[in-house]
């Protein structure tokens, strides 16, 4: 260290050009001056300056310990404005309600100027750009003889200055004078003014914050329909000619069609029937080929319209049925109301067998005094608002039935004894067949019809049941129905002495049967006495069994689709009965505490079945896991002045139509509890068919059977 402050002093004292360098005794000297000057007023004013720096206290301040005066306290300064309000509300027209807007603009303006702007283009622009050159131009002209005077005075008085410096400059070196001399010898350049440019762009410069834009609703807006102007005048002969072109046009369409043989028989056909065109008939081309857009169209506006009851149709199961102890509900979907029918009360419903989602409604009346029209609607829960086809007949209809193999074709029984076959196919209002008091009518109500499998020469075959006792077979032979008494309901020791010796035996009133699935000449006929008779279709004078069912009215009697031994019957005596038709007693006995007006099977299982009661309850059963009680008892309809007529469950959804007195048609979702399936347990599939439900049914019977075989025994 001391080697190196040597090196230093001695370089310091060279100097770095290594030439003479000056004493530095006499700076030491002023230095020291300056030092001792210093600290004499340092050492004077340490007193004062102590003085200064004592704190004093305020009486109320308070006292904080280390920790507390140690204590850091952040402040985070953020860009909202304080002042903005927070509680702005405004009316959301999508939600239809009154909502917080959740964005406040927090930008807050301190400062702002207004500029002018003029394009460069525009004529004023073009007027003030020309002005400014012009100027520009004569600028130079009045400033360059300026600038000369200027420049002679200047050059007069640089020389008087310049001649002193001269000469104590050449003393010193001789280079500098030359310079100095060439220097004052050339005048300095004219300068030329600088013009201020106008702000062209009205830019002001100021701070500002990104907006945060609110948030937008995109939406579709559909291209404007081409509207054409048309002008021309309309006379008389315009008209007619018009008119005339248009039945021309019609004629030719119909004759390429169709030949003009089926044209000749379809006219003969019109005259025997008294057929008369309906209005789809009688339209033009034009409209029958937007007609099945139109139809799509609706279609996609109910569906639209309802989109929230689609919703539940297709996705909604109720979790809550896991912590209702195996009870079940019923989801209303669809209500199906058509204006025409408001008086009427809905007397049958019947599934399409191949359209699933299209079923068929009868419209009559079962009080004795108020018949009138009656009317047959196909609805499908495509379309809710309105029917897809609408066929009105002078009686009331009870009954009706689709055919298997040919779902077009919708069998009916009317109030006044008469039976028909609609066509789907064909546009017309009236029935394609129709019996007659000449073809053999039943004599009263027809209460039910079935189809059944066509004869030996092919020809469609159904029957029917109704209240003056006979079972009728309708055969359509030649376009014609051909009937044949199948049996007549006898009752037994109601026979009455006739005059002249004549006995008359009492035939029995039949209101309902059904034929079974597997046995084709075995079915079962309920009666208004409350027997049910089980009856073969081979045997025309007596009956095969009769059993002691109900003690009123036997309003619906059904065979189980899976269990071929079993089915059930429900009655006006508020019961619902199973039976096992080998045994004359009932295997399960439901009181429903109110009078049941329908009862039917479910595709899905062999043990689930579903009641409706005249109270405005339906009531839904599952044997399997409560052979007492029902898992689901729900209010379908008002009870004031309305009753439920019928139920049927939907062959493929769970859903249920339910029909009442109004006229209305209600559909209802079956909660996932109605419609429990078995378990599927750890490596075992789980067996699934009709040989499962069948089994299933027949362990239930079996607790049923075992007192009686034991007592049998």
């Amino acid at each position: 260290m001391p080697a190196k402050a040597g090196e230093r002093h001695r370089q310091g004292q060279s100097g770095p050009s290594g030439g003479k360098a000056v004493p530095p005794r006499p700076a030491k000297a002023v230095s020291k001056k300056r030092d001792e000057d210093v600290s004499t007023e340092a050492g004077e004013g340490v007193d004062e300056w102590v003085a200064a720096k004592t704190l004093v206290k305020p009486p109320d301040q308070l006292e904080l310990t280390e920790a507390e005066l140690k204590e850091e306290f952040t402040r985070i300064l953020t860009a909202n404005n304080p002042h903005a309000p927070q509680n702005i509300i405004r009316y959301s027209f999508k939600e239809r309600a009154y909502k917080p807007i959740s964005y406040v603009d927090q930008m807050a303006i301190h400062f702002s100027l207004n500029g002018n702007m003029i394009l460069k283009d525009s004529d004023e622009g073009r007027r003030q750009s020309i002005k400014l050159s012009t100027a520009a131009k004569k600028a130079p002209v009045e400033t360059s003889a300026i600038t000369s005077e200027e420049a002679e005075i200047k050059g007069e008085e640089s020389t008087e200055d310049t001649q002193p410096a001269g000469e104590e400059e050449a003393e010193r070196s001789g280079t500098a004078e030359v310079a100095d001399a060439a220097e004052a010898e050339e005048p300095p350049p004219p300068s030329v003014k600088e013009q201020k440019l106008a702000n062209q762009f009205n830019f002001i410069e100021r701070a500002s914050r990104t907006l945060n834009n609110p948030m937008r609703e995109r939406a579709c807006q559909s291209e404007p329909t081409p509207c054409k102007n048309f002008s021309a005048t309309a006379n008389q002969w315009k008209i007619y000619d018009a008119y005339v072109e248009e039945l021309q046009k019609m004629e030719r369409s119909k004759e390429k069609e169709k030949p003009k043989a089926q044209i000749a028989k379809r006219e003969e056909e019109e005259k025997k029937k008294g057929r008369k065109l309906t209005s789809l008939e009688s339209q033009s081309d034009d409209i029958n080929k937007i007609s099945k857009a139109a139809k799509i169209m609706e279609r996609m506006v109910n569906q639209n319209t309802f989109d929230d009851i689609a919703q539940d149709f297709k996705y909604f199961e109720d979790a809550s049925d896991e912590y209702r102890d195996q009870q079940g509900t019923l989801l209303p979907l669809w209500k199906f109301q058509y204006d025409k029918t408001k008086r009427l009360a809905v007397t049958a419903i019947s599934w399409n067998p191949k359209y699933k989602d299209l079923f068929a409604v009868g419209y009559g009346s079962y009080d004795f005094m108020k018949q009138g029209q009656g009317m047959l609607l196909l609805y499908t829960m495509k379309n809710p608002s309105f029917p897809e086809y609408v066929f009105s007949s002078e009686s009331g209809i009870m009954c009706l039935d689709f055919h298997n193999d040919h779902p077009y074709l919708v069998a009916v029984g009317f109030y006044d004894g008469n039976v028909a076959i609609y066509n789907l196919k064909k546009a017309t209002s009236q029935p394609s067949y129709k019996s007659s008091a000449k073809s053999g009518k039943h004599t009263e109500p027809v209460w039910q019809v079935k189809w059944q499998k066509d004869d030996m020469d092919n020809n469609l075959n159904f029957f029917s049941v109704s209240s003056d006792g006979r079972i009728v077979s309708w055969t359509l032979v030649k376009n014609e129905l051909v009937h044949t008494d199948v049996i007549k309901l006898s009752v037994e020791g109601t026979t009455m002495q006739g005059p002249e010796g004549l006995q008359l035996q009492t035939l029995g009133c039949g209101t309902s049967f059904d034929f079974h699935k597997k046995i084709d000449y075995l079915f079962l006929v309920g009666t208004e006495e409350g027997k049910i008779y089980k009856c073969s279709k081979c045997y025309s004078s007596q009956f095969l069994d009769v059993f002691e069912a109900h003690h009123m009215a036997v309003d619906s009697v059904s065979w189980n689709p899976y269990h071929l031994k079993v089915f059930i019957s429900c009655s006006s005596d508020w019961t619902v009965k199973i039976w096992d038709h080998t045994i004359k007693a009932p295997m399960f006995v439901y009181d429903l505490n109110s009078a049941v007006g329908d009862v039917a099977w479910s595709p899905y299982s062999s043990t689930v079945f579903a009641a409706v009661t005249t109270d405005g309850k339906a009531h839904v059963f599952d044997l399997s896991i409560n052979k007492y009680e029902a898992l689901c008892t729900q209010l379908v309809v008002a009870k004031k002045k309305n009753k439920i007529t019928h139920i049927q469950f939907n062959p493929v959804y769970p859903v249920v139509i339910i029909g009442d007195e109004r006229g209305h048609v209600t559909s209802l979702k079956l909660s996932p509890n109605l419609r429990r399936m078995p378990k599927e347990k750890k490596g075992q599939e789980v067996k699934r068919g009709p040989e499962v439900e069948i089994a299933k049914l027949e362990k239930l019977l079996n607790l049923v059977r075992e007192p009686e075989s034991k007592a049998e025994k």
